[in-house]
């Protein structure tokens, strides 16, 4: 991260100092070589996750009809009437936190933070990833009646919801798939979000989705490999640089910079 406006609002930390630069400069070729094609491996990757997010957004444009946002709404509607009464305070904040990652380790999503936030959890079954209507309508009427929340996007699509918490009333709305149940015990609520679907259009459109579901997912599992490749050259790349990095020092100056910001406390 670049400063904008160094020494005034923002300030460079130097990490460079803790380098023995002569002893890596005895192995420069070592250092160059383990980073050949590193950043091709991120390139592939990124288009990989575009390539499926496209796929994904063709079968939500399939799905995701009028009549089914209606009855998501009209389904959000009486959730929001039974759990989220009116606190006569000023309307809730909004808060943007990612639960999902596509890492190098593959699909996650940290259910445990959920269940650690809400001790109620409405599990929504969403094969289709088409739960993000009925997430708003929640999020706003929850907002609407006076209570934080914390909105987790969908990695794949930041604009689009996949899971929502209310803490202040203990209360989680996430989506789950087959490749990413979720793994905590019975939910105290499950919402089928396929069966909200137009079932004749899921009929009429077997082949094409069962065909764009392992398109989508092959794409995905092709960007997980690319990205594990690149964190095996970043963890050979940090083998060849730790003994020659001078850690303590690194120490000292992380010291330094939390006692100045506690000095301002």
């Amino acid at each position: 991260m670049e400063p904008t406006c160094p020494g005034a609002v923002e300030r460079y930390v130097n990490l460079g100092e803790c380098y023995d630069t002569p002893a890596l400069k005895a192995i420069r070729e070592e250092l160059t070589g383990c980073m050949e094609g590193y950043p091709e491996c991120y390139r592939r990757a990124y288009r990989c996750l575009a390539a499926a997010a496209q796929i994904e957004a063709d079968r939500r444009a399939l799905l995701l009809t009028p009549a089914v946002e209606a009855r998501m709404v009209k389904r959000a509607r009486g959730i929001l009437s039974r759990e989220c009464k009116r606190t006569g305070k000023e309307p809730g904040q909004a808060k943007y936190r990612f639960l999902d990652a596509i890492s190098c380790k593959g699909v996650q999503c940290n259910f445990e933070t959920a269940e650690g936030l809400c001790r109620r959890i409405y599990e929504l079954c969403d094969s289709w990833g088409l739960a993000h209507p009925l997430l708003a309508y929640l999020a706003a009427g929850a907002r609407a009646a006076g209570y934080d929340v914390i909105l987790c996007p969908d990695p794949m699509d930041p604009e689009r919801l996949r899971h929502v918490l209310i803490p202040a009333l203990s209360l989680g709305f996430v989506s789950s798939t087959p490749t990413l149940p979720y793994p905590g015990k019975r939910p105290y609520r499950r919402l089928r979000i396929d069966a909200m679907a137009d079932q004749e259009q899921l009929r009429r459109n077997k082949g094409r989705l069962r065909f764009s579901r392992k398109m989508s997912a092959a794409l995905v599992d092709e960007a997980v490999e690319a990205m594990a490749q690149a964190k095996a050259m970043h963890d050979a790349l940090e083998a060849l640089y730790n003994p020659h990095v001078d850690f303590d020092r690194v120490h000292a100056q992380a010291d330094a910079i939390a006692a100045e910001l506690l000095e301002r406390a």
